[in-house]
């Protein structure tokens, strides 16, 4: 297992625009994604995008594995949300319907803001063998795509917030939650 170190806000690869994936089913391919996936599973993770360690590419896992029933601790009372790996993804938003969310990201540890989301969207891209994705996805899954994807551009969940008053540390907003 390799758990890799979490960029935090502020590094600078964070604010820029990630690298599409030209090469696919390659050992370098998969063993970044096995990296993703043990990072994110050693920190509860609802998603993690490759910038997020230290690698610019266009790429992105979410979602819980097929078999594992446990509820993530850093959101609870979220619908599930399939695993993915997704690469060079495209988003095409259905309709302008927004909704506010709480959001927290690994990049950005202890903090939870509000989000406006769009609450349809569509989105297709690659798997790791460079099998076509094309998926139409509401709610919680599909504001985890819209989060990840915004990585790959650059852009942090706090660069989204209209409203910088509901931006705290999740033991001040949630205390009786304990969430990690």
């Amino acid at each position: 297992m390799t758990v890799r170190s979490v960029l935090l806000m502020g590094e600078p690869l964070l604010l820029q625009k990630a690298s599409e994936v030209n090469a696919f089913d390659t050992p370098e391919l998969h063993a970044l994604i096995i990296d993703m996936e043990d990072t994110m599973a050693d920190m509860h993770g609802a998603g993690l995008a490759a910038p997020q360690i230290g690698v610019s590419l266009r790429v992105v896992i979410f979602g819980r594995k097929e078999g594992d029933d446990t509820k993530n601790p850093r959101y609870p009372d979220a619908d599930e949300v399939p695993y993915t790996v997704l690469i060079n993804p495209q988003l095409t938003f259905i309709d302008d319907e927004l909704e506010d969310g709480w959001e927290g990201c690994l990049s950005v540890p202890g903090l939870r803001g509000v989000v406006p989301r769009y609450t349809k969207l569509h989105y297709s891209g690659f798997d790791p063998y460079g099998n076509a994705i094309d998926r139409t996805v509401s709610g919680f899954h599909a504001r985890v795509v819209q989060h990840e994807c915004d990585h790959l551009d650059g852009i942090l969940y706090p660069l989204r917030m209209t409203d910088l008053t509901t931006f705290g540390y999740v033991d001040v907003i949630f205390p009786e939650q304990h969430l990690p």
